[in-house]
């Protein structure tokens, strides 16, 4: 069984052999996947030494220590956080070796087809068609609120492909090549000015069957896995004391003292405690996490994120006054990475109120929470047993 002492004599060893000063970002990151210092905790071959999840920070701390190069984990985020470990949970061997080494070096980056205009919250009511077609699907429907389709190679999909079950049934889960004929990616602006996320049409896009994850029409079932990964993706981001949100309004607080009043202090305290129980909460989840997959918990760490970003990011607009209104950069940019903190409060305040839309929204996540964490009465659902076809939309 592998150890701290063990891993940190491994690192120790493959950065003599593979200096950062003196290799390519690129070569060190697939040498050090190859290495198995990726991810400690995925099986041997897949970038990983089937290690604790928990001693992943020692190797990250002799890399850090040495100026490694990291692999970006802001702009992969999708494939790292939701891709990965769908594909490790599901994928055929060919899957993994074809899809985990790429995505884990940056080389590829990944986006996520689930959201449509008329399947957000409800995502399993989804309409976009997969018909097979010899060893091909060939799918058509839309999309929506796809961060990274812009840069995107590839991109986890599920799609309905059977009609006549009832909706949960009816669903299989693709990867879709971004590149392909019948791939259309429109920005859509949002309230920062800026367009991080998108639409995609599919009109007719060929996926090959190898391309399936999952059996046919258990496409549900491996985008739970999605889903819970990416809630803990978003809401459980490993922070030093301090970290996120909350160190920039205390800084704030600490640099700008002829801001300070008595009643921003004591809410400021509230916030930093909220801040800090939280973060402990998401700590402790991930030595839960270390021997399975993540469960419904992370959706109440995902929930508490979207809250605090948006209650601190509100404080230090009203701590700034009529500085705090301030906001000049309304150019279209469009980033190659979701950015939570940003650049100025302005910012910070728009941006936060997507916190409690993406990754499942607040309201679906409290259901989750009430019925699967606190064992609370479902509610009435009177579709579940209907056919996707005979539902009303």
């Amino acid at each position: 069984m592998t150890d701290a002492s063990e891993l940190r004599a491994r690192t120790q060893e493959f950065l003599a052999a593979h200096p950062p000063a003196g290799t390519g970002r690129t070569d060190f990151l697939k040498a050090r996947f190859d290495a198995g210092l990726a991810w400690v905790h995925y099986p041997p071959g897949l970038g990983g030494l089937g290690a604790s999840r928990t001693l992943q920070a020692v190797v990250d701390a002799e890399l850090e220590a040495a100026g490694a190069p990291d692999n970006d984990p802001r702009r992969i985020m999708i494939g790292l956080g939701m891709a990965a470990p769908t594909i490790l949970a599901y994928g055929t061997e060919e899957q993994k070796r074809r899809f985990l080494r790429p995505l884990w070096a940056g080389e590829e980056v990944w986006c996520q087809l689930f959201s449509e205009p008329g399947a957000g919250s409800d995502l399993a009511a989804l309409g976009t068609r997969a018909v097979r077609d010899g060893d091909d699907w060939v799918v058509s429907g839309q999309k929506v609120w796809t961060s990274s389709a812009h840069i995107a190679r590839w991109a986890i999909l599920i799609a309905r492909t059977d009609p006549d079950a009832p909706k949960h049934r009816g669903i299989t889960y693709f990867i879709c090549d971004m590149t392909d004929p019948g791939v259309e990616v429109r920005p859509l602006r949002q309230i920062t000015g800026e367009a991080e996320f998108n639409e995609v049409f599919l009109t007719g896009v060929r996926i090959p069957d190898a391309h399936r994850i999952g059996p046919v029409g258990e496409g549900w079932k491996v985008a739970q896995t999605t889903l819970m990964n990416e809630r803990v993706t978003i809401g459980g981001m490993r922070l030093p004391r301090e970290g996120g949100m909350i160190g920039l309004a205390a800084a704030t607080w600490r640099e700008r003292p002829e801001l300070r009043t008595h009643e921003m202090h004591q809410r400021l305290l509230a916030l930093w405690v909220e801040a800090e129980v939280a973060r402990l909460t998401g700590e402790r989840l991930r030595q839960q996490l270390a021997a399975g997959q993540p469960g419904p918990e992370g959706s109440g760490t995902k929930l508490v994120f979207a809250r605090l970003n948006q209650e601190i990011s509100g404080l230090e607009l009203e701590l700034r006054g009529e500085e705090g209104l301030l906001y000049d950069d309304w150019t279209m940019r469009r980033p190659e990475q979701v950015d939570f903190t940003g650049r100025d409060i302005g910012y910070r305040y728009l941006r936060t109120k997507g916190n409690s839309i993406e990754g499942g929204t607040s309201e679906v996540l409290l259901n989750i929470v009430a019925e699967r964490v606190l064992g609370l009465p479902a509610e009435p659902r009177t579709d579940k047993d209907v056919a996707w076809k005979d539902l009303a939309r």
